[in-house]
């Protein structure tokens, strides 16, 4: 799509920046992630040695997880549309681009229910109605 927009030896250094620019912001996803999940398995075994609470404690380290993780796919996802659309606008990455996205967005509903216990659709209020009716089960 850019070699349509521009011609000649300047498409080829936009395209090279475009290209560099999506692999950075992957790193960054990457180096988020892994950042945050060391930070919070750190702090959940010092607390975890202090002899804290231990079922805070699990929770806390399970939405800490959740968030990185969803934080992360969430960059990745933007890399992933900045390649595809500005570099590789054919059918079929599109189509990768459109599975990618719908595996993503599983995975983050996924997260989103084992941090809050909700769909991301249900309302907050309704969530912690429910939650109050049910017996802990997350006490391990």
């Amino acid at each position: 799509m850019l070699t349509h927009l521009i011609s000649g030896q300047e498409a080829d250094v936009a395209r090279s920046w475009i290209e560099q620019a999506a692999i950075l912001i992957e790193v960054v996803a990457v180096a988020i992630i892994v950042v945050a999940i060391i930070s919070a398995l750190v702090r959940y075994l010092f607390r975890y040695v202090g002899n804290q609470e231990r079922n805070t404690l699990y929770h806390e380290l399970k939405v800490s997880l959740g968030k990185s993780l969803l934080l992360g796919l969430e960059i990745l996802v933007a890399a992933d549309v900045i390649h595809t659309v500005a570099l590789e606008a054919t059918p079929q990455s599109v189509l990768v681009l459109g599975l990618l996205v719908l595996i993503r967005t599983f995975l983050s509903w996924a997260l989103v229910v084992e941090i809050e216990g909700r769909w991301p659709w249900q309302q907050r209020s309704a969530a912690l109605a429910k939650s109050d009716q049910s017996p802990d089960t997350d006490s391990l």
